[in-house]
């Protein structure tokens, strides 16, 4: 895991994370970096190169969301 020029955490494709949801902890896997406004997981995500977001998929459940790297903790 690299360091972004904000500092936050480099995630990549494939990489396998986990995330709370609704209080529970989900697992599951980077599908892509966001790194410009656009629509994704079912909502308008604003992120930036410099603030960028990820997509995700959960293990359990199969569906995409979207979250900030602070969200998400590599396994």
């Amino acid at each position: 895991m690299t360091k972004g020029r904000s500092g936050s955490k480099k995630l990549g494709k494939g990489d396998e994370v986990t995330w709370s949801s609704h209080g529970n902890r989900v697992e599951g896997e980077v599908e892509k970096e966001i790194t410009e406004r656009t629509e994704a997981a079912g909502r308008t995500v604003d992120a930036s190169p410099d603030d960028p977001q990820y997509q995700v998929r959960s293990e359990k459940s199969g569906r995409s969301a979207v979250h900030k790297p602070s969200a998400l903790k590599k396994k």
